[in-house]
Formats: C-alpha cells, sequence, structure tokens
C-alpha cells in the first residue's frame, strides 16, 4: 500500500518557480500542494542543501562545484535570477531549512539524495543522519508524517538505511533493470521510482504484484497521468502543477 499523497510537485514549484527553493516550495503550496519532490546534496563543509546539478552554471550562475563551496557561501548565491526577474536574489536554502518549512506547513516530502561525484556514501549517511535529528518526534509507524527518501545512487540509499533504517526509501531507476527485485530487498525499499517514458503495462504489475510501491517521474500531461495510473502506478510527480492539480 502506498501511504503517501498522489501528485507530487516536481523541485518544489514545477516549471512556475526556481527549482529546489523555499520560493519553489510555496509556489507548490500555493498551488494547493502538499507534497513535494526536491534533491539535496553536500557543500564542501558537509551541509545538506537543496540544489540538482553538481557543478554551478544552469540554475546558479558562474563556474565551479557545489562540492567545493561551504554551505554559507552557498546560501548567498542567487538561486532565482535565471528563471525570472522576480526571483532575483533567491538564495541555495539548506535542506534542514526545507524540513522545517515543510513541517510548518503539513507538506510531504520526497527527498532525492543526489550526491555529488564521489561522495554517494557520505551523502546518503549526512542526510539520513540530519533526516532521523530533524523527524526525531515522529513515530516510526507515522509513515504519512516521515520523509520517503529515493536516489539513483545505491551506495547512497544503502548507507542512508545503515544511518536511519526508520526513514523509508525507493529507489530510483531510469529504467527497470532486470535485477530491480534484488535490489528494491537489499536496501529494504519500500518502493520503486521510474521514469514514465519507459514504463509499460507489464513492468507495472510485476512490480506492483511483489508489492512495492510505484512512482513515477515527470508527468506532465493528463492523458499519461490517467494511463498510468490505470496500470496500478501509485504517485507521480510532475513539473505543471498548473495543469494537473493536487487532487487529481
Amino acid at each position: 500500500m502506498w501511504p503517501y499523497p498522489k501528485v507530487i510537485a516536481h523541485r518544489g514549484g514545477g516549471t512556475l518557480s526556481p527549482e529546489n527553493t523555499l520560493a519553489a516550495m510555496q509556489c507548490g503550496l500555493d498551488y494547493g500542494f502538499s507534497a513535494v519532490e526536491f534533491d539535496v546534496m553536500l557543500s564542501k563543509d558537509g551541509i545538506p542543501v537543496l540544489m540538482h546539478d553538481p557543478e554551478f552554471g544552469r540554475t546558479v550562475s558562474g563556474k565551479g562545484l557545489v562540492a567545493e563551496c561551504d554551505a554559507v557561501d552557498l546560501q548567498k548565491m542567487d538561486a532565482g535570477r535565471w528563471f525570472s526577474d522576480k526571483f532575483i536574489g533567491e538564495t541555495v536554502p539548506t535542506y534542514e531549512e526545507v524540513v522545517r518549512f515543510c513541517r510548518v506547513h503539513g507538506i510531504w516530502m520526497n527527498v532525492e539524495i543526489k550526491p555529488s561525484p564521489g561522495v554517494e556514501q557520505e551523502t546518503g549517511r549526512v542526510v539520513a543522519e540530519l533526516t532521523a535529528k530533524l523527524f526525531a518526534d515522529v513515530s516510526v509507524t507515522d509513515v504519512q508524517h516521515l520523509p520517503l527518501f529515493s536516489s539513483f545512487e545505491f551506495p547512497a540509499l544503502l548507507a542512508a538505511k545503515q544511518a536511519a533504517p526508520q526513514i523509508p526509501r525507493g529507489f530510483l531507476m531510469d529504467e527497470i533493470n532486470p535485477d530491480w527485485r534484488a535490489d528494491l530487498q537489499e536496501l529494504s525499499a519500500v518502493a520503486l521510482h521510474t521514469n514514465h517514458k519507459h514504463l509499460n503495462l507489464d513492468l507495472a504489475r510485476q512490480v506492483k504484484d511483489a508489492g512495492y510501491g510505484l512512482f513515477c517521474y515527470t508527468v506532465n500531461t493528463t492523458e499519461r497521468a490517467k494511463e498510468i495510473l490505470s496500470w496500478g502506478v501509485d504517485a507521480f510527480c510532475t513539473d505543471r502543477i498548473d495543469l494537473i492539480p493536487a487532487d487529481f
């Protein structure tokens, strides 16, 4: 059984705001979403921050690597100007800031652990340890109020499992590989997360018949959303929070 929301705002506010920022989280909330997905990686000094790309240039101007900057310096960088003038001055938030925002507003979180190359295990461990601390007041049986980790990086999720086994995990695969059952078992995962473009009815049924949750990214049309839900997909994230409502 999938105990989480069905429609999740991708990177906070989808295409309507600068991704992985507090403004994005507010945007999703303004559109009625009580569930978000976002990406977390480590700064040079080991602080989890919201960021998708390991290097600057797309959402944060400049050259260089996230892993070579301390969190205090990352927080001074502009993460909104690239999107529009409306968001000039929007900064790179820490993971802790975003968790506190989401908890205050009752927003459920799919936390994608997105390590910089070479620090997969450390990222999984640090993010998991901080998450356990930030959710220490939530019972392990109250899964609806715990976040769900996901990652494409198996070592990161394994490290997260070891550091905070009480936080549920979903394994991300662009295409579902032949060893998916063994991978999910080793991770003690509750769900498989996959690219809807490579999913078909047969694969969806296999995952569901095996007793796992099935989550898809990134679904941006109502037609496709209806199709995959008819296959048994439990939930999906979307960039088009203006077209696909939270109660779809």
